[in-house]
């Protein structure tokens, strides 16, 4: 072979590898995120405070991991396994950088289903009570991590399962209300089962249709067995966890550093039940003997996944919607975005690998992410963080948390989920902004609490697809085929003339869950290709723009002709809301981000031709504009406020150039 021949096969063969070494490095940033945040992490500006709130994390890591452990009918020594592993893989696969995975109040419940059914109390005297299994622990107490164990494991199949057939995009009908209920609702429930702790009481499991007020029931019918020791040390621990955490909230921007109340109250409580010997003297329930280590891996078993497989899809579910909403509000909070199926994939990671490490099953969790939101986390090295701290309670603080007060542990978890418990106020937001989602809420929330998380999630899916169908058919859509991109000059002695532009949107259809996520998109691409058309032209060149602008059936909007015009002029858009039929909260809740949005692109927004609902619910849902109007009863009443705007400038920057 001759040498041109040799260089130009070689010249070949590197143009074909070159972007398939290419594809592959886009693969994996994709589909490993950690690569692309770990290469950029400015240890300078973001170690100190995801070092401050990895530690913080941490306390509220173990304290979770026993409390929902015990939750789940398991050992609590499973629980700190809970709180390690899925946190580490959610690290690598995981987009969301404020987002803490760990063990879950509603997957803990769900999963304890299935292990009180499988394994019921009544078949430890029939199990061989032997201490030479994995820890040290009784066959009973394995055979019932296995059972929880084989839930993670199948409940992460079909999250893996959902994410192969892009499944993770169809979340869009978790809407805020329904997620928000359904939330809820479960908070009600883990408050309902830390009651008989708080109360110092022995329960037997209740479980199923209206559990929670059977549960309330037995209370009631046995009030005379509640130990007063054990209220007033709950109704203690309460009051000084309310109180310190909100003293934290309202001077976190003046002290450089939170004090970890959950920390402190755990050490006090457990020393002042060593040297009084509450356990005996009182009779208070303490949390018991915590083995040191890791086991190894094992496979959970197979042979129970067809007996459990109801529970995993709870599990799978209701999880991956409560995490996702969480990685969702975080980017929004601070400006980055998430792919639902890359979070579908980390998640499901996450409950398939940790299960082969005894873990139950695993999602984020609110108390915690609001956390890393007060601390002030950057990204997920404060989640790596705490793993190290959790690491060395199982290693080596584990043993001493053997007096810690079941009482104390259930006021930690019950005052966790207040930021849960508090979304009883978005009651008042519904009513205001969408009765319908007002009713959904109710709903969704009432079947939450007489059944289960999952099934008043599936209930509240079905009951906004419904009202949905209902409602689509009223509207009646608008098609204005003259509303075209308009521009104005305004001559002044100081510029010669400036040119203002005017953009001009129908919204032509129903704003709802379907199309809102869609419709803000395809807005923030239209101003983002304008801004990045705005090139330097010559003097001589002129700008001759006939675009028109209309809304699709999804609600997308579409540019039909688009030319660069000159550099020196501003932005106006204008939204007519004519054909906007009707609207949902998560409609409204997109339009404001749209209109902040634009603001933070220098684009003034005008809304034309507004209903009074919707001017009631978008003025509710924030402060959009309080010095000058947005909203018109007409797009050419619109119009002649931008001109006249302008023309004020104008008049003010002449003026000021005369004074000079």
């Amino acid at each position: 072979m001759t040498g041109a021949k040799r260089k130009k096969k070689s010249g070949l063969w590197g143009q074909a590898k070159a972007p398939r070494c290419e594809g592959v490095k886009q693969w994996c940033g994709r589909r490993l995120p950690i690569l692309e945040w770990a290469l950029h992490y400015n240890l300078k500006e973001n170690l100190l405070p995801d070092t401050v709130s990895g530690i913080m994390l941490a306390v509220q890591q173990v304290t979770q991991g026993l409390a929902f452990a015990i939750l789940s009918s398991v050992h609590p020594v499973f629980g700190l396994y809970g709180s390690l592993f899925p946190a580490i893989i959610y690290a690598i696969f995981g987009m969301g950088r404020h987002v803490a995975t760990g063990t879950f109040a509603l997957t803990s419940l769900i999963s304890a289903n299935a292990v009180e059914r499988l394994v019921p109390p009544s078949s430890q005297n029939l199990t061989k009570q032997s201490n030479t299994s994995i820890l040290g622990l009784s066959d009973f107490e394995m055979e019932r991590i296995g059972i929880a164990a084989s839930v993670s494991f199948l409940g992460g199949v079909i999250q893996v399962a959902m994410f192969a057939l892009q499944l993770g995009s169809a979340t869009f009908l978790f809407t805020e209300p329904v997620i928000s209920a359904m939330t809820t609702g479960a908070a009600t429930h883990v408050v309902t089962s830390q009651v008989k702790y708080l109360l110092g009481m022995k329960m037997p499991y209740i479980s199923g249709p209206l559990g929670l007020f059977y549960i309330y029931t037995y209370v009631f019918e046995n009030i005379k067995s509640v130990r007063l020791e054990a209220l007033l040390l709950s109704l203690l621990s309460i009051v000084v966890l309310v109180m310190v955490k909100e003293l934290n909230e309202q001077f976190k921007r003046r002290i450089k550093a939170v004090l970890p109340v959950d920390l402190v109250l755990v050490i006090a409580a457990s020393f002042a039940c060593y040297y009084t010997d509450m356990e005996n003297t009182y009779g208070l329930e303490v949390l018991g003997h915590i083995p040191k280590g890791i086991p190894s891996p094992r496979a959970p078993p197979m042979n129970v996944l067809s007996a459990v497989i109801t529970e995993a899809f709870g599990v799978a579910l209701v999880g991956y919607a409560a995490s996702l909403a969480l990685a969702q509000e975080s980017a929004r909070k601070f400006k980055y975005s998430v792919d639902d199926n890359q979070e579908c994939l980390a998640h499901g990671l996450s409950n398939v690998i940790s299960s082969f490490f005894f873990c139950i099953p695993s999602a984020a969790a609110m108390g915690r992410t609001t956390g890393l939101y007060s601390t002030g986390a950057k990204t997920q090295v404060a989640c790596l963080i705490s793993c190290i701290f959790v690491l060395t309670v199982i290693y080596a603080i584990g043993p001493l948390l053997y007096w810690l007060p079941m009482c104390v542990l259930a006021s930690i978890i019950v005052v966790g989920l207040k930021g849960m418990l508090i979304q009883f106020r978005d009651l008042k937001k519904y009513w205001n902004v969408d009765k319908i989602d007002w009713g959904i809420w109710v709903s969704t929330y009432v079947f939450t609490i007489c059944f289960a998380a999952n099934v008043g999630l599936l209930f509240g899916v079905v009951c906004t697809i419904a009202m949905v169908i209902g409602r689509f058919p009223r509207a009646k859509t608008l098609n204005i085929k003259n509303m075209k991109e308009m521009e104005f000059k305004v001559k002044t002695e100081m510029d010669g003339e400036t040119q203002q532009q005017v953009k001009i949107i129908s919204i032509n259809n129903p704003l709802v869950f379907l199309n809102a996520k869609k419709f803000h998109a395809d807005l923030m691409n239209i101003i983002q290709k304008e801004h990045a058309s705005n090139q330097p032209l010559d003097d001589t060149s002129k700008c001759e723009q006939n675009s028109l602008l209309n809304s699709l059936s999804n609600g997308n909007c579409i540019e039909e002709a688009a030319q660069p015009c000159p550099e020196e002029r501003t932005s106006s858009l204008i939204l007519d809301c004519s054909g906007l039929a009707f609207f949902d909260s998560s409609g409204v809740s997109v339009l404001v981000e749209a209109y902040r949005d634009c603001k933070n692109r220098s684009v003034d927004v005008s809304l034309a031709h507004c209903t009074a609902s919707l001017v009631k619910a978008v003025k509710y849902f924030g402060n959009l504009d309080s010095e000058k109007p947005i909203f018109f009863k007409s797009v050419s009443a619109a119009i002649s406020d931008i001109r006249s705007n302008k023309v004020r400038q104008n008049l003010s920057k002449l003026s000021e150039q005369s004074e000079v």
